[in-house]
């Protein structure tokens, strides 16, 4: 069995993460937010992955064991929280919309470490203002505990183009369409449509952050065209615009 690494206290920090560095798997007493102010930053419990580029952050409830990894080079912003304080009512991780407010709060916050000034105390409420209206995006991919969905989804994971309807993917693990849709929707709360586009999303993201070309990036996802990729990925647009910006 892993040993996982206890940390009583979450730290408020920055640190920089090259592209594909992970942070293994770990445990905090208190809550934290994890941003990735440049690239995109992946987060996976016993039950999910959440994968956030910069118009993300991602909230960790307190106890709840957790690794990264990061995708593209990444500048790690950290916020940790007392186990009661938590501004979002979460007690499971989640996702979370960045304004541009919310951005540069974190940003400044967390650089600035062991100040306890008032005019950082009053960043830090403003700061809280802003995570507690923020929305929450679904952007996660659930891990399936049936074994017979287990074998499905990682045939999907190890090549999200694969265009292969339910009814064919069961015929290779020898079960129906019927059993298997009937799996995705107990097991994961998500049609095999749904959770299959958000695994093509998370491999975009990924592909994105390390300047994959748009167009690679949607055949390697299983799009037709370039056009129905955009078209599937307009709520997060300006992910593609950012992440492929010089200079990020």
């Amino acid at each position: 069995m892993v040993e996982v690494r206890h940390e009583p206290i979450a730290p408020t920090r920055t640190r920089r993460l090259a592209s594909r560095a992970e942070i293994e798997a770990h445990r905090h007493d208190e809550h934290q937010i994890v941003y990735a102010g440049r690239g995109v930053l992946s987060v996976t419990t016993s039950t999910s992955t959440w994968v956030a580029p910069a118009t993300r952050a991602n909230w960790v409830p307190a106890g709840t064991v957790h690794a990264h990894q990061a995708y593209g080079d990444l500048d790690l912003h950290l916020m940790g929280l007392p186990a009661w304080e938590n501004p979002l009512s979460l007690d499971a991780p989640a996702v979370l919309a960045v304004s541009p407010l919310l951005r540069e709060l974190i940003i400044t916050y967390t650089r600035i470490e062991d100040d306890d000034s008032p005019e950082r105390m009053r960043l830090r409420a403003v700061l809280l203002d802003q995570l507690r209206i923020s929305a929450q995006q679904p952007l996660h991919l659930p891990t399936p505990h049936s074994p017979l969905l287990r074998t499905v989804c990682d045939l999907l994971q190890s090549d999200p183009s694969d265009n292969r309807t339910l009814a064919q993917l069961g015929r290779e693990v020898g079960a129906s369409a019927r059993t298997l849709s009937r799996l995705f929707s107990n097991d994961l709360g998500m049609t095999f449509p749904q959770w299959r586009t958000q695994l093509r999303l998370h491999h975009a993201l990924v592909l994105l952050a390390e300047k994959t070309p748009v167009t690679n990036v949607a055949n390697q996802c299983g799009w037709s065209s370039t056009s129905a990729f955009i078209d599937v990925f307009s709520a997060v647009r300006s992910v593609i615009r950012q992440v492929h910006t010089p200079g990020n």
